[in-house]
């Protein structure tokens, strides 16, 4: 779109750079000579994007609408949004827009011990790196009752449809839980996770944002694996990672003893309870 601006510059451009007269410029850019002489008697605005800019140093979290109030208020200013905003954007001083991420939770309830086998599960990840740097995660699922880890998975990338199958295929060796605590992780807030959820009649119930401490059973029992096994082992590769999580899990569930259980291993109590032992 041609603009009387756009066409002001193409004969400024004509009369400097091509030695063109000003009348033969206004004919060919299609501009009034009245229009390419006036000058304009508004005062500039190299004052107000000073004091804007002081503003925008003192206070870096602010948008247009909030440092404009300072400027109003201390620099006295006046002025309206429209010039406001043009001139902040001008300047380069415009936040990063934040795109909130879609979170899944409800009011919190109370923690509560479970009191039979497979009535509560906990689940969730902790990451580490191997030798070379490479991180990896691990899918922790414990049970609350009986405090077991039934299974795990160590691996680099782990999604919701994963996690469905691994669920599935430990199902066929015990009962699924009643209820499912977990965050707001992209896995468990995915449309395979929740889809599996309710095909299965699991109830999800998601924490908080930033609050570990409404998933505190699986959040102990990371900072045991933390403590005991992976800060115990320098893992070269994937496979080195898998063998020691592996044999720890083995440990934990039929040797290691559980203070909450009365110092009695997991699969050990859960035998005595009527959960699974395995």
């Amino acid at each position: 779109m041609v603009t009387p601006a756009s066409k002001r510059t193409a004969a400024g451009v004509m009369i400097t750079e091509f030695r063109r007269s000003q009348r033969r410029a206004c004919a060919l850019s299609g501009l009034r000579r009245s229009t390419c002489r006036y000058l304009s008697r508004r005062p500039g605005d190299e004052e107000f994007r000073q004091k804007l800019r002081a503003v925008a140093m003192r206070r870096p979290g602010f948008g247009y609408r909030r440092l404009g109030y300072f400027l109003r208020e201390e620099d006295g200013l006046r002025f309206n949004h429209k010039r406001l905003l043009r001139i902040y954007r001008s300047e380069g001083l415009g936040l990063p827009r934040k795109r909130p991420r879609k979170r899944l939770w409800q009011r919190p309830r109370p923690l509560v011990p479970a009191i039979l086998p497979n009535e509560r599960w906990s689940i969730d990840f902790v990451a580490d790196q191997l030798g070379s740097g490479r991180r990896f995660r691990i899918f922790t699922i414990m049970d609350d009752y009986t405090r077991q880890w039934p299974m795990t998975i160590v691996d680099t990338s782990i999604s919701g449809t994963r996690l469905v199958r691994a669920l599935e295929e430990l199902g066929k060796t015990r009962p699924l839980p009643k209820a499912i605590v977990c965050d707001n992780g992209t896995e468990f807030t995915s449309g395979a996770f929740l889809s599996w959820a309710e095909k299965r009649g699991v109830e999800l119930r998601f924490i908080q944002p930033g609050k570990p401490n409404q998933n505190a059973f699986v959040e102990s029992f990371n900072g045991k694996l933390r403590l005991e096994c992976l800060n115990a082992h320098w893992f070269s590769t994937l496979d080195d990672a898998r063998r020691a999580i592996e044999a720890w899990r083995v440990d934990y569930n039929d040797v290691r003893p559980h203070s909450s259980l009365g110092e009695t291993p997991p699969a050990v109590f859960a035998a005595a309870h009527g959960g699974t032992a395995a």
